[in-house]
């Protein structure tokens, strides 16, 4: 049984992957780690360590002492956040893969999952079905440092054999942890909304497509590619990962489907922009193909799984 590592268990992706994980290996062999405390229940669940990303000393510590095999390295600085303090996003993101990477290269861990986004492309990019190899010229700097760590991840496993695995994460869409900065964290926040205020206004247009996918297989996706026979993963910078694409509008109509009383404004703001720039589908076929990926959920049952949830806990 693999002994695994998650760094930044305590974000959005983080907090639901190591449960997933812990029912999968057992709670000994799955250690939490953030650069603070976060979720009780995942503390208390099993092994948690204070660590922080940027310091290679401590990661290290904690490989050490549990003979970590697995690194998932889930801390990041997302797309709007990042863009209000730059030179700490490019530091976060960019600095923590490199300790990791090196840590492999060193042999001192076997495989490591690294997250990716659709936030690698750009402007200049093809905005409908983007393909896996396509222009990506990325106009933030959470873009910026996702695809320079694609390259990195590449090189690495190119030059030095580490088993670095990756994926495009689209827009993401959880019930159980509250947006984390992110451009699409408005098809997070809308379903909040709804249910306590019957309103929403929207950060972006009403017409404002984006490739999005529920978190339940965000997780599987994520697990899944890790999961895979070494030979079966051919893409070792990052491969593409859709399920559906939507709208605000869109999302708000399939919300009234179940709230018929639901109302959203738009009030785009600098967000808007980042949104722009991103594709609005993704051709996922070498996922697919590769390591046999298929999505759970489209929008209308996304929404009647985050309402039924998210009503449970009022």
């Amino acid at each position: 049984m693999s002994t695994i590592l998650i760094i930044g268990a305590c974000g959005q992706i983080g907090t639901e992957l190591t449960k997933k994980l812990r029912a999968a290996h057992g709670n000994d062999n799955v250690i939490a780690s953030d650069v603070r405390e976060g979720n009780a229940e995942l503390m208390a669940a099993g092994p948690f360590e204070i660590a922080d990303a940027l310091k290679r000393d401590q990661i290290e510590a904690i490989v050490e002492k549990y003979n970590v095999d697995e690194v998932y390295l889930m801390a990041a600085l997302l797309s709007a956040t990042a863009e209000k303090n730059p030179a700490f996003g490019w530091e976060l993101n960019m600095n923590s893969l490199f300790h990791v990477l090196n840590l492999a290269k060193e042999g001192k861990i076997k495989k490591i999952f690294w997250p990716s986004s659709i936030a690698v492309f750009g402007p200049t990019t093809p905005k409908q079905n983007t393909p896996q190899y396509t222009v990506m010229e990325p106009s933030t700097v959470y873009g910026i440092s996702k695809q320079a760590g694609e390259r990195w991840c590449e090189y690495y496993h190119n030059i030095y054999g580490v088993d670095v695995r990756s994926i495009r994460y689209p827009g993401l869409i959880s019930w159980s942890t509250l947006p984390g900065g992110g451009t699409t964290d408005y098809a997070v926040d809308i379903y909040h909304k709804a249910l306590s205020n019957g309103t929403f206004t929207s950060f972006l247009s009403e017409e404002t497509r984006l490739p999005m996918m529920y978190m339940d297989d965000a997780i599987r996706a994520t697990i899944g590619i890790m999961d895979a026979p070494k030979e079966n993963i051919k893409i070792r910078s990052s491969y593409n990962l859709s399920a559906m694409d939507f709208t605000p509008k869109e999302i708000a109509e399939s919300i009234k489907k179940h709230i018929p009383e639901f109302t959203i404004g738009y009030e785009p703001d600098f967000r808007q922009k980042i949104a722009d720039s991103w594709p609005q589908s993704i051709d996922d076929s070498r996922a697919r193909e590769d390591w046999d990926w298929k999505h759970n959920y489209d929008l209308d049952t996304m929404t009647i799984d985050m309402l039924k949830h998210l009503e449970s806990l009022v």
